[in-house]
């Protein structure tokens, strides 16, 4: 399983790497505009719109990322399949369809089914699916008859008829985790600052599967009453005198430290602990990210690049945001935002009727900043877990490798042969310097054979798991491979 996640978690390093200028382009035309969000200037208009054409449709980019990221050998196919999938689910569940299905007015159908479309959960979900159905099918033999659907084009075929099956699943299900997670966050909003705690946690630990939207609804809108968000800002029918200065802005309060100084501390972390062979190529996604959650508040572009990786230090991420965001309500400080609790919100709120001491933000965030670095580096470092940067790819070593001949044909000849021939080899995929291979009997696998290619060695992680160290060569050597395959 941990494998999994963290090749779930490499496959979304590439569309989480264009989210934070993103997040930065819409931070500013927001900052340019925070009244009309560019209807009032033409370049906020710009900046949102641009910013907004990739945060908004986040889903999608998990969608190609994760299907294409997932499959054996990266086949734009997958991606394909996935977005099958996803269009599929979001049409199948939208509430206009849902309407139809249960023959109940449009107003009456559950509010959790308006979730689905733009959902990251649903997105990755669906590149799973999109790229296990690759995976499965890509080689399927058909009929003469139906020979024009084998292999590759059979795949959305397989993928449709799958999403259908997961579609029913969700009907049933999605309604009842959207609605359990509503009533629970009724259920901890009186509970003072304790339950700001328990929520600020929760925030954090559902962004993954997306349904943090549904714990919002009960605290910063209108769904039980409180309306943090609105009351703040005199939004949603609510004026400016509904505000009670030292209460509203509690549940918004704690995100300004954790997104301004916590995430860029964390990332200071990743940073310094990161491969030095790594550290050029980690700095520039986690420095990014870190300015993204500082300015904007955005922090999915950090958050999603190690979340799969290190499942373990999120949860201690969002247990500090949590502790974070209690202690903040009990303190005699408050803000708000309309976008999310970064530096741009944090000017903005300043001088509104509810907010409270907008200055202790700094000296609190300092400290937080300082426990992000500390803890986070010492996990990592003492368990030895995986962030951007660290993952198990090559070595410095791996990358002087010379090979026996640069006649790649013949060196992934030779390799293949002492895998046991490529009847045994179920799957195929490569990193920096390594050949990653699952295969089906490890009884045949022939050490000797493989290093006489030239190659540095061989790791047999598990009874179905290969690796080859060839080194920086090794894509030529993959792509021989595959052909051969």
């Amino acid at each position: 399983m941990m494998k999994y996640l963290q090749k779930l978690g490499k496959s979304l390093m590439l569309p989480v790497a264009c989210l934070p200028v993103a997040g930065i382009m819409l931070g500013l035309g927001y900052w340019i505009d925070p009244a009309g969000w560019g209807s009032g200037n033409v370049l906020a208009a710009f900046l949102c719109k641009a910013g907004s054409a990739l945060i908004d449709n986040m889903a999608i980019l998990f969608v190609i990322g994760v299907a294409v990221g997932m499959s054996d050998d990266n086949d734009g196919t997958a991606g394909l399949a996935g977005m099958v999938s996803y269009l599929m689910i979001t049409t199948l569940l939208s509430p206009g369809a849902v309407s139809m299905f249960t023959g109940s007015p449009a107003e009456e159908v559950n509010v959790a089914f308006t979730k689905i479309a733009g959902n990251q959960f649903i997105g990755i979900l669906s590149g799973l699916i999109g790229s296990a159905c690759y995976n499965k099918f890509k080689s399927t033999k058909l009929p003469d008859a139906l020979s024009f659907f084998s292999g590759k084009r059979s795949v959305a075929i397989v993928t449709s008829a799958v999403t259908v099956a997961v579609s029913i699943i969700l009907f049933f299900i999605w309604p009842i985790v959207y609605g359990g997670l509503v009533a629970f966050g009724t259920a901890v909003s009186s509970t003072g600052a304790i339950g700001v705690g328990v929520y600020g946690f929760f925030n954090r630990l559902l962004i993954p599967v997306g349904l943090h939207h549904a714990l919002n609804s009960v605290f910063w809108f209108d769904a039980i009453g409180i309306a943090d968000l609105y009351k703040f800002w005199g939004m949603g029918g609510y004026d400016t005198a509904a505000a009670v200065v030292g209460e509203t802005g509690q549940y918004m309060t704690g995100f300004f430290p954790v997104m301004m100084f916590g995430i860029p501390g964390a990332a200071l972390a990743m940073y310094h602990t990161a491969k030095s062979n790594k550290k050029k190529i980690a700095a520039g996604l986690l420095g990014a990210s870190a300015l993204c959650s500082f300015l904007t508040g955005v922090t999915e572009p950090f958050e999603f690049a190690f979340m799969f990786l290190s499942p373990v230090l999120y949860v201690v991420h969002a247990l500090i945001t949590g502790v974070v965001c209690a202690v903040c309500a009990l303190l005699p400080v408050r803000a708000g935002f309309t976008f999310s609790g970064g530096f741009i919100d944090w000017v903005l709120c300043a001088k509104l009727p509810a907010a409270l001491n907008t200055w202790m933000i700094i000296p609190i965030g300092l400290v937080v900043a300082v426990v992000y670095y500390f803890l986070f580096r010492t996990l990592i470092i003492k368990m030895d877990l995986k962030t951007p940067g660290r993952e198990d790819d090559d070595l410095e070593a791996e990358k002087k490798v010379v090979l026996s001949n640069n006649n790649f044909t013949e060196v992934a000849k030779i390799v293949l042969e002492g895998l046991g021939g490529k009847e045994n080899v179920k799957s195929l995929d490569n990193c920096i310097t390594r050949l990653r291979l699952e295969i089906k009997d490890y009884t045949k696998i022939d050490e000797k054979k493989i290093k006489s290619a030239g190659v540095a060695g061989v790791m047999r992680p598990s009874k179905t798991s290969v690796q080859v160290i060839v080194g920086t060569k090794v894509q030529f050597v993959a792509d021989e491979m595959k052909k051969m395959l």
